[in-house]
Parts: structure tokens; C-alpha cells; sequence
């Protein structure tokens, strides 16, 4: 089978911005061939926080934000293919995650926030979106969706793997060897770090995790996270904005904390949560790679290699995919499986009644 071009675009719940690739496939072989990161303006950032929560007129702000998300997508696609050089090969297609604002499988429904017929009109380029939806309707979390990508990709026939995805919600693939593969959200990732940064520091994250180095944890505080009822869940379980918040977080303390302790405390929370994931479910891997923003912070991946289960901890650009690419790469795999009539969902991972064909196709 000949290669397809596809690009893929992934904008998560740290709201930092989009972060685009051009992705070659032909069925076997997986190629990044180029990447670009293009950051939200303030307003698309502070208008999808705002509609994590109920408010005022939210249809006709959704539908809003969705047309500047899909300008903002359209101008990653457009710098992205300004930058890679691709000679005469035209893109099959655009996979789309869009914008999560609520993401509420237990009622049915999860809500990412574009406009693919917009961007299919902006770009002139078919677009795969609406990704989760399908795994919902048959009874799924509809997310995570990326664990399906990590098999493809990452799997070994003789070295028990888990893949760490670190973004604002981090999500765990197990890949043991003879073993169906199995993943879940396990906790906060970034998310808490990135807002507690935000409101003390006015930067968008603690690069390196730099700050919480300053900072001593707490360890009433730490006890008081683990006991968020997400935690103790079993798989398959998904999570979002709407359990791990600034709100939340302030409901936990007392307000005497010096704020780079209370950093620092989240940063043990966010490396706690996988380990106690991964020792309750996923037995005991040889090696863990990180992917995502989180795999660029220093602090956290110190955490994570420190701790005595006996696993080498790398992040996934040891594997061949640099860490902050493998997201948009798994929808840009995603929507290359919908376009040939296959299956992007993992049964054992969402919960869903069985393999679907996942997305909704906007052509060009």
C-alpha cells in the first residue's frame, strides 16, 4: 500500500495551545514526518475554561468558540505545512480531536468543541472528527483513545511496557506481552500543577518543574488528594476538567500553605496516582515511557524513576516518537483507521460493547 499523508491535530485540557503533525502511514509503517505548535490567544483559553462550567447563553458561546477553534486549527494545519516539505503528495486527510469542554460518559455524552465543516472549508481538506462519540454510544467511556495507537506503535513481543501519557489528564497503556492490552485515565497529570502555576506565577506551567522543586511537600495535603474519589474507581474510568480543578484543590486547603509547597505536593500527587495505578493494575512492568507535556518536566519524571518498582523510565522518544508528538499522531492514525473502515477503539480499555469505527468524515 502506497504511504497517505495525513495530519494530525491534538488541543488538550492544559488549553496551552494546538500541537499539529504530518503523519505518513501505509499500513504497517508509522512516520512523523514534521510538527508544529501553534499557542491559544487569551480568549480562546479563558472562554473554554469558563465553558467547563454552567453559565449564561452557553449554546451560542460553544458554537462560537468552536468556529475560532476551527480558525485556529486551520492556521496550525497552514503553518505546518509551510514548514515540512512533502513535494507533490496531497494530504488524505485532517484528524481532529477538538476542544474537550465536558466529558460526562456517565450521562451518555462527551462534548470537543470545533467545527470540521469550517475547518474542511478553510483547509480544503477532508476532515475525521468527533472521535469519542461512537465508543459512547456503545457503552464506552470514549476515552482513553490513544491506547489503541500505543499498541500499534510501542508494543514489545517480550518486554512488559506500560506507556504513561502525561498531559493535562494522564492516562496509562498496559502492554504486557501475551496480554490483551488494557488502559485508563489514572489522574491529574498537569492539570492541578498547570493551574496552581497559573494563578501564582502567571505562566502558563512550571517549566521543569523548576518551581515545585523550591517547595516541600506537605504530606497532610498529599494524604487529602488520595482520597478523591476517582482514584479508588477501577477501570475502565475516564476523567476531565470536572473532577480535578482549582476549585476542588481549594476545598483541600487551608490557605497557610506556602504556595511552592503546595506545588511541590502536587507534583507527588500527580507521580503517586500512576504508581498506585500501576502497581494495582498493571502489575509489575520492566519499563516505563512517558509521552506528553508532563515527559519535559523534570521534577515529575525524577518522581517517577525514584520510586522502587525496579522500572526503567524514559520517555517515548527513546522509542522513536518524541514525546510531545505522540497525541496528535494517534488522531492523525485515528482518522486514517476510519477512513479504511476500521477500528480506532479498544473494548478492553473504554468499556465500549465492542471494536468501532470511530469519527464523523467532513469532506473536503
Amino acid at each position: 500500500m502506497a504511504a497517505e499523508f495525513l495530519v494530525g491535530l491534538m488541543s488538550g485540557t492544559s488549553l496551552d495551545g494546538v500541537d499539529a503533525v504530518l503523519a505518513a502511514f501505509d499500513g504497517k509503517r508509522v512516520e512523523c514526518l514534521g510538527s508544529r505548535h501553534v499557542p491559544f490567544n487569551d480568549a480562546i483559553r479563558a472562554e473554554a475554561l469558563a465553558l467547563h462550567d454552567r453559565g449564561d447563553n452557553e449554546l451560542h458561546r460553544a458554537a462560537l468558540l468552536g468556529n475560532r477553534l476551527a480558525h485556529a486549527y486551520a492556521d496550525a494545519v497552514k503553518a505546518l505545512l509551510a514548514k515540512v516539505s512533502r513535494g507533490d503528495t496531497p494530504i488524505r486527510a485532517i484528524g481532529c480531536h477538538g476542544q474537550t469542554v465536558r466529558h460526562a460518559p456517565q450521562h451518555g455524552y462527551t462534548l470537543q468543541l470545533d467545527n470540521p465543516a469550517l475547518l474542511a472549508e478553510l483547509t480544503g481538506i477532508t476532515v475525521v472528527a468527533n472521535f469519542r462519540s461512537r465508543d459512547i454510544a456503545a457503552g464506552g467511556q470514549g476515552a482513553p483513545l490513544v491506547p489503541a495507537f500505543h499498541d500499534a506503535l510501542f508494543r514489545s513481543p517480550d518486554v512488559h511496557r506500560v506507556i504513561l501519557n502525561l498531559g493535562g489528564i494522564a492516562n496509562l497503556t498496559d502492554l504486557a506481552p501475551g496480554r490483551v492490552t488494557t488502559g485508563f485515565d489514572c489522574g491529574p497529570g498537569n492539570m492541578l500543577m498547570d493551574a496552581w502555576t497559573q494563578k501564582h506565577l502567571g505562566q502558563p506551567f512550571d517549566r521543569d518543574g523548576a518551581w515545585a522543586e523550591t517547595g516541600t511537600v506537605i504530606p497532610e495535603l498529599l494524604e487529602r488528594l488520595l482520597t478523591h474519589v476517582f482514584l479508588a474507581l477501577p477501570p475502565p474510568k475516564s476523567c476531565g476538567r470536572e473532577e480535578f480543578n482549582l476549585a476542588w484543590l481549594q476545598t483541600q486547603l487551608s490557605g497557610r500553605e506556602r504556595p511552592e509547597d503546595v506545588q511541590a505536593t502536587l507534583a507527588t500527587f500527580t507521580a503517586r496516582t500512576v504508581v498506585d495505578a500501576v502497581g494495582r493494575y498493571c502489575g509489575q512492568p520492566e519499563e516505563l515511557y512517558v509521552c506528553g507535556g508532563g515527559a519535559r518536566n523534570g521534577m515529575l519524571m525524577r518522581l517517577l524513576a525514584e520510586h522502587p518498582l525496579k522500572w526503567r523510565v524514559a520517555t517515548t522518544d527513546f522509542l522513536g516518537l518524541p514525546a510531545e508528538h505522540v497525541e496528535a499522531m494517534a488522531f492523525a492514525w485515528l482518522a486514517w483507521r476510519t477512513l479504511h473502515g476500521e477500528s480506532g477503539n479498544l473494548p478492553a480499555v473504554t468499556g465500549a460493547r465492542g471494536p468501532r469505527i470511530l469519527g464523523a468524515i467532513y469532506p473536503a
